[in-house]
Parts: structure tokens; C-alpha cells; sequence
């Protein structure tokens, strides 16, 4: 075995039982690698940011599915790949509707604007059942969502907070929001 197998194989066994810092590593060695794969299939800079983050939250929701037997770098590959091509299927068949559904998650994320009493009403009881959902998850992903949406910070200064890498920040809040949006479809007075 390469001793890079070796390496990844031992921050893969500590991101298996939740070390940040492993999953930080290994965002850190493939990153660069990972958005210039995507980027040669989608082409805009923006969407290759967005679906590495998607990736890599992938990887790491599902890295029991991984096999040593393989490269990680090669199973990470695959999935981003595999993330392009519903990404593209998706643009194509339903870009409408995913734009609505990231509408309303970030309509019920920002409470700061309002325009008369009723609105203002109605966003306040939103914003406690949103502040009531996001203090039942696990608290990893409750810290970005709260600084990032409750305190409005920006991706740096939840970095500075947290002194976790800005794309870790990234990843760990692309993973939150997906847990949210699987409450959303479950709680159906949130909106």
C-alpha cells in the first residue's frame, strides 16, 4: 500500500468517529483536485464551488460505504461525478422548482427584513420554530446554522469563531441545511 493510502486510511478511520480535523485534511489534499473535475464538466466557476462542497458533504455522510480495497481519492472522484450528472439532469428537468424549494429554506432562515405587522408576525413564529429545529440538531451543525443565520455572520467569521477552515464552514453548513430541509418536508406548518 502507498504510504498516501496509508495516510488517507488513517484520516478516514478518525473522520469514521467524527474528527473534524480528518475531514478537514481530507478536504484540504483533494479540494483543488475535486473543483477542477467538476468544473471541467459543469464550466462555471460558481456551480464547481457549490457541487465540491455538495461532494465532499456526500463523502463524508457516506463514508461507511467506502472500501479500502479502492483508492479514496477514486470513490471521491466517482462521486463528484455522479453529483455533476444529477446536478446537469437536474438543471435541466427541474430548475424551477429547486429554486423555489432554496427559496423558501432561505426565506426561513433570514428574519431580518419585513414590510408590515402581519409579515413581521408571521417571520417571528417562523424564526422560533427555526430556532426550535436548529437546537435539536446535533450541535455541529446547530453552531454554523446559528452564526451563519441567526447572528448573520460571514463564512470567515464563523472560522475565526469556530477556528474551523472556511471550507469545512462550507461543507458542515451544506450538510445542516439538508437536515433542515428533511425536517421542512416533515413539519409542514414551518411555512
Amino acid at each position: 500500500m502507498k504510504s498516501h493510502n496509508k495516510i488517507d486510511q488513517q484520516l478516514l478511520a478518525a473522520a469514521k468517529i467524527g474528527d473534524q480535523k480528518a475531514y478537514t485534511a481530507l478536504m484540504d489534499k483533494y479540494k483543488n483536485s475535486v473543483y477542477h473535475i467538476i468544473l471541467r464538466i459543469v464550466r462555471k466557476p460558481e456551480d464547481a464551488e457549490d457541487l465540491m462542497i455538495e461532494t465532499f458533504a456526500k463523502a463524508f455522510d457516506h463514508l461507511e460505504q467506502y472500501s479500502i480495497e479502492y483508492a479514496f481519492s477514486t470513490w471521491l472522484f466517482k462521486i463528484a461525478s455522479n453529483t455533476c450528472i444529477d446536478f446537469l439532469r437536474k438543471k435541466r428537468i427541474d430548475k424551477v422548482s429547486l429554486e423555489n424549494e432554496n427559496a423558501k429554506i432561505t426565506d426561513s432562515l433570514n428574519f431580518s427584513t419585513g414590510s408590515n405587522p402581519e409579515t413581521e408576525f408571521i417571520k417571528s413564529q417562523r424564526a422560533r420554530q427555526m430556532q426550535q429545529l436548529v437546537s435539536n440538531m446535533d450541535e455541529t451543525f446547530s453552531r454554523v446554522i446559528s452564526l451563519r443565520y441567526f447572528k448573520e455572520f460571514s463564512y470567515e467569521e464563523i472560522s475565526a469563531e469556530l477556528n474551523i477552515p472556511v471550507g469545512t464552514i462550507k461543507v458542515q453548513l451544506h450538510r445542516a441545511k439538508r437536515i433542515l430541509q428533511d425536517k421542512f418536508s416533515e413539519r409542514a406548518d414551518i411555512w
